[in-house]
């Protein structure tokens, strides 16, 4: 996985951001991820994780390199596939896009 040379991640490009702020310098990925998990769990029905980005070490996931010319390429994967929900830790340390797989 490596850093987005395309573009910027910002609260802009991302599909229905919801905005976490957590006061811990010592925040990683795993901890994130569990924070993210649970306010997915809280907004939709059915959550299922499609792409995130961890700043902190400049990685993504899925590791795709084509970009749009708006958005980097892991958030054109995740949006095509259905997601539809950003959880935002931090102002774009790190973010988590799911996809709801129990929408009517």
């Amino acid at each position: 996985m490596n850093a987005c040379a395309c573009t910027q991640v910002t609260k802009e490009v991302l599909p229905n951001p919801v905005s976490v702020l957590i006061d811990d310098p010592d925040l990683d990925y795993a901890s994130a991820r569990l924070i993210a998990d649970s306010k997915a769990d809280e907004l939709l029905k059915g959550p299922m994780l499609l792409g995130w980005y961890d700043a902190k070490r400049g990685k993504f996931s899925p590791d795709v390199e084509c970009c749009s010319e708006e958005k980097p390429g892991w958030i054109v994967y995740a949006e095509s596939r259905g997601g539809t929900l950003s959880v935002d830790i931090n102002d774009e340390e790190y973010v988590f896009i799911y996809m709801d797989t129990k929408r009517p």
